[in-house]
């Protein structure tokens, strides 16, 4: 990709809020309160953040460091970096992890798309909490209705990278992500307004170490990553946008801070507002899209909770979608020596991605129940492929590359500053990079396989 071809980013704030926003979905809002609930809440909130500090920002740097290098996207990166192709598979699996993750990740926004039509045209009323589980099984289970919600977010996606780097991602992202703060912080005035919330608030923010178990830890490793979308090449893509002049260290922190701050605000949401109503923490998955509406029908102007929670889900899912398809996108412009533009390239990547989506959603029908991979339909095996194969590879990988075979003259942290404090940081980086940031990510790896209980037992024996 040439420089006129993948565009830069205008401004510092542009790269930080656009590549926060690529990494705020709904793995914050919608996925880190369920598993918060299952694993302890405030125990669970700890680890999380020193697996944010230790892991996290180092991957970020990562990606960034690659990106901005090689000034291409994850497709060309590792080659123009290494000077040759024997890493080329590994800009493959950035690709093909980014068309998964949309497989799947497009319907679940499908779902916020219904439910916020759904919340605007007052459909939960009078349904309790059994009415509102049979609602969400009567709604993903409608093909057709599901496919149309689906189709929009992808328009509105697809809409925002026709028109570039400059003025599509980052004039978007400056309104976003501000929208969505604001959103949130009017949903926790009105959340904490509820008698009984500060069960909710002691439940999310006390820690009972008691209960900071292996599995906690090996959970809060999974949801950082996965709440960072580090491992798939967007924040590759992104750092190929960046300035030059731009300091990677202080944009990871930022970007990781208002990543965290986003979970966290969402926590602060919906714990308060499940123990005032006397609901289950550890609902699981079913918490935003069954719980939430049940707890908006018991509050006071219950019509605008329901409205706006289901705006900020929706923005939230967008600002991911957004990074997402462009790692396709960027990585078609480059896999064909720029003979096709960046329109061309959103079109091929937009069609790529609807039949992806389409064959998710018919694999959850009865009708359609043969397209499936070992017994399961494709949203379920796209989703577990990724997050607990994919990504952590993808993530391993990058780690060593930068670690261990990128030249050192091409490790460049700090260039812009002279701080010894600063200085300092880059031997610690590479020492992570080479031996923690990998061990800890073959440990999730060993866990997501089911492997890592029974080598302990083995050890242990």
């Amino acid at each position: 990709m040439e420089e006129k071809s993948i565009g830069r980013f205008s401004s510092k704030i542009g790269v930080v809020l656009a590549a926060a926003g690529g990494a705020i979905g709904l793995g914050n809002i919608w996925k880190f309160p369920y598993v918060a609930g299952e694993s302890g809440g405030g125990a669970f909130l700890i680890v999380y953040l020193i697996c944010v500090l230790l892991f996290g920002v180092p991957l970020v740097m990562t990606e960034f460091i690659i990106g901005r290098k090689a000034r291409k996207s994850a497709y060309g990166a590792f080659n123009a970096i290494s000077g040759n192709k024997r890493w080329q598979w590994l800009g493959w699996w950035c690709i093909v992890s980014a068309y998964l993750i949309m497989g799947f990740y497009f319907v679940v926004t499908g779902w916020c798309c219904n439910y916020l039509y759904e919340a605007i045209t007052n459909a939960f009323a009078g349904l309790d909490a059994d009415g509102l589980s049979q609602h969400f099984v009567t709604i993903t289970s409608s093909t057709p209705r599901v496919i149309i919600c689906c189709v929009v977010p992808i328009i509105l996606t697809s809409a925002v990278l026709w028109f570039g780097v400059q003025k599509g991602i980052e004039r978007l992202s400056k309104i976003l992500l501000p929208l969505l703060f604001v959103m949130m912080i009017l949903m926790v005035i009105r959340v904490l307004m509820i008698d009984g919330s500060g069960k909710g608030l002691r439940f999310f923010f006390q820690t009972d170490f008691s209960l900071i178990t292996p599995k906690v830890v090996m959970v809060a490793l999974g949801q950082c990553f996965f709440s960072l979308s580090v491992g798939i090449g967007a924040l590759i893509t992104y750092g190929a946008y960046m300035p030059g002049e731009q300091n990677i260290t202080s944009s990871s922190l930022q970007v990781a801070i208002l990543d965290t701050l986003v979970a966290v605000l969402a926590g602060v949401i919906i714990f308060p507002a499940v123990f005032a109503f006397g609901f289950d923490p550890q609902e699981g998955p079913q918490l935003v899209f069954v719980v939430l509406p049940a707890i908006f029908q018991q509050m006071s102007f219950a019509w605008l909770s329901g409205v706006l929670f289901f705006i900020l889900l929706l923005i939230a899912a967008l600002t991911s979608t957004i990074s997402l398809m462009e790692v396709a996108v960027a990585s078609l412009c480059d896999a064909s020596g720029n003979k096709l533009n960046r329109h061309q390239s959103v079109l091929l990547a937009t069609g790529i991605v609807l039949v992806m989506v389409v064959l998710c959603v018919l694999s959850m029908t009865e009708k359609w129940e043969w397209l499936t991979i070992a017994g399961r339909n494709l949203f379920d095996c796209f989703d577990d492929l990724v997050t607990t194969i994919m990504m952590p590879i993808g993530a391993l990988c990058m780690s060593l590359f930068v670690g261990w075979f990128m030249p050192s003259r091409n490790i460049d942290l700090v260039p812009y500053s002279q701080k010894s404090w600063k200085a300092k940081l880059r031997p610690v980086l590479i020492f992570a990079l080479r031996w923690i940031v990998p061990v800890t990510i073959l440990l999730i790896l060993l866990n997501g396989l089911g492997l890592l209980d029974a080598l302990i037992g083995l050890f242990k024996h």
